[in-house]
């Protein structure tokens, strides 16, 4: 994979419920992050001492973040009303030159901040919400 541009690391929302997707306005920064709990079954009998996990086990989840300049738009709006609301909608991370991952996210955190001879701004947090699905570009 050749090195991509980090404008084209996308996170777009799903504005109406029936897919269709809109980049989030204003964001200059993004980033996605996958985890996967362990469940150690390591024991007395583990082969030299070492710590043994079980495949397949254990909580898997993602995390999105974004800041950028606040813009008033549509997406703006529909991000405020799914935080206030505790809505979980299907949101798409494009990652360029890999592919696409889909799934419903909660809002966790939104910030808002602006300084006197600067522009207003905002960051976005996300947890998923449930399963999520990956598309090869």
């Amino acid at each position: 994979m050749v090195a991509q541009n980090g404008k084209d690391l996308l996170i777009k929302l799903d504005l109406t419920g029936v897919g269709q997707f809109e980049t989030i306005a204003g964001l200059r920064a993004t980033r996605i992050s996958f985890n996967a709990e362990s469940v150690d079954v390591t024991s007395l009998e583990s082969q030299g001492g070492w710590r043994e996990l079980l495949a397949g086990a254990g909580v898997k989840s993602a995390a999105i973040s974004g800041s950028g300049v606040f813009k008033d738009a549509a997406t703006d709006e529909r991000a405020r009303q799914i935080f206030f609301d505790g809505e979980t909608p299907n949101f798409q991370v494009i990652i360029p030159s890999f592919g696409t991952v889909e799934g419903p996210f909660q809002i966790t955190s939104v910030e808002y901040s602006g300084s006197h001879n600067g522009e207003a701004s905002y960051e976005l947090s996300m947890a998923s919400a449930g399963a999520l699905s990956f598309t090869v570009l």
